[in-house]
């Protein structure tokens, strides 16, 4: 006979083993409601946790552009949740989610036995607890400080019980878990793994999610398929055992690729990992900078502290059009590749490499040591404690392994790290801007040929000599004083002072140009006549009205471009033109407003008059025969823009930087092209010219914006300004009469004080 079985009931050992642990755990919940054990979140909090939400970009038409953040977050409802998404939650993480009040306490009695007897069987934890911690609690490192979180966990978990209903209990728990590789979310989560919402998740998709939960970095499908594959399908049989799935669904869903062969995975992660969307990401960059500043002196009623750019879910509308700006990039990327290939073509084999050819050799080398010395790796090498020549010669013999970009895109190489610096020396580089007329809104902004690799922005933060685009508001002076764009003058050499240029070629010298041919044709001699009657001073003080602010000397040289003056302050200051001489700060911003969809602030341009309507449109007049006859013609005969444009080439002595500025009725558009370093160059004018290396970005660019009929821009002429203009604009029609009265204002305006007396802001 079995003893056992004749053994007496004890009642004792259910005290031992059920109650008194019970009334013990009960104990401990009254006594972290005293706060025994530290702090509680208040009832306020509960009812609004402020998770950290990032802050979300948008363009005019509604693309997200990007996001800024700490954790990489956008929430959404249960509603928009797949069910099965929802399915391998529960029966993974809490099978008795539905029926619990937050605790669990079947699991948790089974987690202590596991404990006790060193075989586990699952975890105790609920939902509800790790949305507690999620949203709450960071985890602690000691043992003691991890049991106390534990029981203010139980605590939280009671209270977010009774505060939310247990599908926003999962919606937030979702909203908030972490699935490696800096996703946060299951929205971020569904985007970057299967580019789909979370509404569009498989079930064999869902699983994998929710087995990254337990463990985002060591199940990560990224670096470990394998591991994350076997939890997938621990997940499914999960599914399976709690009747969400049949077996035979499971066993077809376990056979399934881990991940679809979706050649966009990478550069989801990416650009998960920069904060940046598929377009624009200079311009974020760049207006990070201005948005933080704003924070700082706008106050969030719910802190009472400066709204935090990272975690405060701004919403963020801005000007650019997803539309053009996908445009602006794919011309520079077109252009840039072509371009870069023939860069590479014409130094192969050249002593200085990418560098000017009349550099001697330790001009170079001190160059590229300089390069050396600001690179990352140096100043880590120098912490280290190596010497300058210690590391100076890692960088010129150690291979190493690294990844590099190509237009054809990132290869896996091994190369020197001086290598490399002299590989990335060899590329062009290129900034864009377009923004509207009338508004200043801008569309399009493009400050490199690749945000991964080159982070430098050149639109607002490069500033490069102009060359000759600089001639068009030399030109305006004139437009302004009453002369006509079909004046003729000598094209003869002019000296001012000791300065005595020189014309780029010997095109009609000696003769008599039109001010409109001779723009066209950017002669220097020209520029020189017209600086010599008007001065630096009074030039510098019109282009202060048309928004540029950088420092220009006065100095007789600028009417050649000499100064160094952003694309963004070029590009804003040639759309007076087009707006009738109205001055309007470019905008990027339109309103901002709080997580919750509450305007904060609406943002306006300001505006001021720059130049009289009728100068403006006379400039223009001048600037349309540089695309009709002069050097920016290729944009008619090579690439077929018949549309009305008047623009500028311009192009550095050197060839260090190329330019071409283009205006239309609606949208003026800038572009730039030159390597970051000024010595690298193309070796000849013929294929450094603006005409050659900036005019065919605007024209791809400007192509593709005509062709969308969405966009709905003016297709026509410039509009001239209201009555009668009685200067001549077609100079086939000039009269010597007219020569005549042109000469006289010349002569008057010889008579008048020096220039150079004039104020300059």
């Amino acid at each position: 006979m079995n003893k056992a079985a004749t053994k007496p009931f004890r009642p004792r050992r259910i005290w031992l083993v059920v109650f008194f642990p019970l009334l013990f755990f009960l104990l401990l919940l009254a006594l972290g409601r005293l706060g025994v054990f530290g702090s509680l979140p208040s009832f306020k909090e509960l009812e609004d946790p402020r998770s950290q939400m990032a802050s979300i970009v948008y363009s005019a038409d509604g693309y997200v552009l990007g996001k800024y953040y700490i954790q990489n977050r956008s929430p959404v409802t249960f509603d928009a949740l797949s069910p099965s998404l929802v399915d391998a939650l529960v029966a993974t993480e809490d099978e008795r989610f539905f029926s619990h009040t937050g605790i669990d306490v079947e699991a948790l009695l089974r987690a202590v036995y596991g404990v006790f007897t060193g075989r586990s069987k699952g975890g105790g934890s609920t939902i509800t607890q790790q949305l507690a911690k999620n949203l709450f609690h960071e985890v602690p490192r000691s043992k003691i400080k991890r049991a106390l979180q534990k029981i203010k966990e139980w605590i939280i978990a009671l209270q977010l019980e009774r505060a939310y209903t247990k599908k926003e209990i999962i919606a937030m728990y979702l909203n908030t878990a972490d699935f490696g590789h800096q996703i946060f979310g299951v929205a971020t989560a569904s985007y970057v793994f299967f580019n789909k919402k979370p509404s569009e998740l498989e079930p064999q998709e869902a699983a994998l999610l929710v087995g990254l939960l337990k463990a985002p970095t060591y199940y990560s499908p990224i670096r470990h398929p394998e591991r994350a594959l076997q939890r997938r399908n621990t997940v499914i049989e999960q599914m399976v055992k709690n009747k969400k799935l049949d077996e035979a669904q499971g066993e077809t869903l376990k056979s399934l690729p881990l991940l679809t062969q979706d050649q966009g995975l990478s550069e989801r992660l990416k650009k998960n990992q920069y904060g940046v969307g598929e377009l624009a990401p200079y311009f974020l960059a760049e207006v990070r900078k201005d948005l933080i500043q704003w924070c700082k002196t706008h106050i969030n009623p719910t802190t009472g502290e400066p709204y935090n750019l990272y975690t405060d879910g701004l919403r963020i509308y801005t000007t650019i059009d997803s539309r053009m700006q996908r445009y602006a990039e794919q011309a520079a990327r077109e252009h840039m590749a072509e371009l870069q290939h023939l860069f590479f073509t014409t130094k192969k084999g050249a002593p200085n490499g990418p560098f000017d050819s009349r550099m001697k050799k330790e001009e170079v080398t001190r160059l590229l040591e300089q390069s050396v010395r600001t690179s990352p790796r140096y100043k880590a090498m120098r912490e280290e404690g190596l010497s300058d020549e210690e590391i100076l010669r890692f960088f010129r013999t150690q291979k190493v392994p690294m990844r590099v970009f190509s237009y054809k895109g990132e290869r896996d190489t091994l190369m020197t790290p001086w290598d490399s610096i002299v590989y990335y020396k060899y590329f062009l580089q290129t900034g864009l801007l377009a923004l509207e007329n009338k508004t200043g809104h801008i569309k399009a902004w493009v400050g490199g040929i690749d945000f991964t690799h080159f982070k430098y922005d050149h639109v607002r933060d490069s500033r490069r000599q102009v060359g000759s685009t600089f001639k068009p508001f030399v030109y305006a002076m004139a437009m302004q004083e009453g002369i006509s764009p079909c004046f003729m003058v000598p094209n003869v050499r002019v000296c001012i002072g000791n300065w005595c240029p020189s014309n780029s070629n010997d095109y009609k010298e000696g003769m008599m140009v039109s001010l409109k041919e001779a723009l066209a044709n950017s002669i220097n001699y020209v520029s020189a006549y017209l600086m010599k009657k008007y001065g630096p001073h009074a030039i510098i003080k019109l282009v202060r009205k048309m928004g540029i602010t950088a420092e220009i000397p006065p100095v007789p040289s600028i009417c050649l471009g000499t100064a160094d003056i952003s694309v963004y302050e070029m590009t804003s200051a040639f759309s007076v033109f087009g707006n009738k001489g109205m001055y309007v700060k470019p905008n990027y911003l339109l309103r901002i407003e709080d997580r919750n969809g509450n305007l904060i602030e609406e943002f306006f341009s300001d505006r001021h008059e720059a130049m009289d309507e009728r100068s403006a449109f006379l400039t223009l007049a001048l600037m349309k025969g540089v695309v009709e006859s002069g050097t920016g013609s290729r944009l008619r005969y090579r690439y077929k823009f018949t549309f009305p444009v008047a623009g500028k080439t311009g192009t550095t002595q050197n060839n260090s930087d190329g330019w071409f500025i283009g205006i239309t009725p609606d949208i003026t558009a800038g572009v730039w092209v030159g390597a970051e370093d000024r010595t690298v160059r193309f070796s000849s004018t013929f294929y450094g010219q603006g005409a050659n290396t900036g005019l065919p970005v605007w024209a791809l660019f400007m192509l593709k914006v005509y062709q969308d009929h969405t966009l709905n821009y003016h297709r026509g002429d410039f509009e001239p300004p209201p009555g009668e203009i009685r200067t001549k604009i077609n100079c086939a029609e000039w009269r010597p009469e007219e020569q005549e009265e042109n000469t006289r204002i010349i002569e008057n305006f010889d008579n008048l004080p020096p220039a150079e007396s004039t104020d300059v802001p």
